[in-house]
Formats: structure tokens, sequence, C-alpha cells
């Protein structure tokens, strides 16, 4: 099988490339694939949980905001990884840019965002997504589409001409971070991967691993 042009031409990354502070480097590359335009969801990251019944699950969903307090997405809290979450709060994330060849993997401890958070960004939301908040019972059994719509089609009319406030089952969860990993593509499977790891003193150690 021939090797694509471009596995050759990745551009080595070295220790001495990576900003001492994980937040800051994840930044630098976040915003990087922010300005790819191959890249339609550059904020789209795999959320892993220990579901209630003991197995590991993943799912999709977007990267709202960060900083050194954490990582902070939002859900239906009575979802399955909202009832994961609550279980066991801890998680990993996954952020993959293929374009770039670059991967971002996450481990860390869950708290739940405050109400103001939650409330402030679910102001930001469109319309209908604050609607389908209401009418969508996430992650429960759904008998027929015509349900979701009658369900979306009630809470629509409740809320004509009024604002459509957070529901109580709708917030957000930030995860702080204990362990980042950066990964960048390298041919022969021989990537380039980096670690940190935060110390008992709050402070972040990196180190290479092998591919």
């Amino acid at each position: 099988m021939l090797m694509r042009p471009w596995l050759w031409s990745v551009r080595p990354l070295r220790i001495s490339d990576l900003l001492d502070n994980p937040i800051d480097q994840f930044e630098k590359w976040f915003n990087r694939a922010k300005r790819c335009l191959s890249l339609e969801f550059p904020e789209a990251m795999c959320l892993s949980t220990l579901g209630t019944d003991g197995y590991p699950e993943g799912r999709m969903v977007l990267l709202k905001s960060f900083s050194a307090a954490g990582f902070v997405f939002y859900t239906n809290i009575l979802s399955q990884k909202g009832r994961a979450l609550a279980q066991l709060p801890r998680a990993a994330l996954t952020m993959y840019w293929e374009p770039l060849q670059r991967q971002v993997r996450i481990v860390g401890d869950i708290e739940a965002v405050t109400p103001e958070e939650a409330d402030t960004y679910f102001a930001t939301r469109i319309r209908g997504s604050r609607i389908g908040a209401w009418a969508s019972l996430q992650s429960e059994a759904l008998p027929s589409r015509s349900v979701l719509d009658k369900r979306v089609e009630q809470y629509t009319k409740l809320y004509k001409n009024k604002d459509v406030p957070r529901p109580p089952h709708w917030s957000g969860f930030r995860l702080k971070p204990i362990r980042i990993e950066f990964w960048q593509l390298r041919a022969n499977r021989l990537h380039d991967r980096f670690l940190y790891t935060k110390t008992a003193k709050g402070e972040w150690e990196k180190k290479r691993l092998y591919p």
C-alpha cells in the first residue's frame, strides 16, 4: 500500500516546541484547529465515561469553553452520560483533528458548573435548541419520531412569544484535568506523543512517550 505523501512531510514535534502549561498548549493547538477550513467542528470531542452498568461509554459532545479550571460541556443531566458522571465523576475527552494530524487526550475529575454559568450559556443557544432541551427525554426509549415531534410542538406553543428558560435537568460539567496528552502523526506509526501530568503540588510535568 502506498504511503500518503503528506505522511512524510509532517514536521517533527519536540518537547522544546511545547509550552510549559498544557492549557496554554491546548489553546495554541485549538486555535489552529479553528482556523482549519477542513474542520467543520473543531470543538467536537469524544466524552468517555464508565456507565452505570460498569461498561465504558463514549459519545461526541462539544467543547464550549476552557480555562485553567477545566474543560466545559453541556448536556441533559438525566441522560446516560449525566447519570454516569453522577455515579462516578471522572471522565476522559479525546479530540482528533485529522487534517492537522493531531490528537489531544484529557483525563480528569468532573464537577458541575454553577447555575449562573449554565444560564448564561443556555441563553446563547438558538431558540430551536432551547425548545429541544425541554422536548427531548435524552437517552430514554422513544416509541416513534412523531412522539418527539409532538413534544416539540407542545413546548413551542408553551413558550410562544416568551423567553425559553433553562430546564432544571439541563446543565453543564467541567472536567478538571490531571493528565493531558498531545499526539502528532509521524510516518511508519512512529508518532510523537507527550504527556503532561499534574503533580500533588498542582504543577505540570511533561515527558515524551513511546508511540
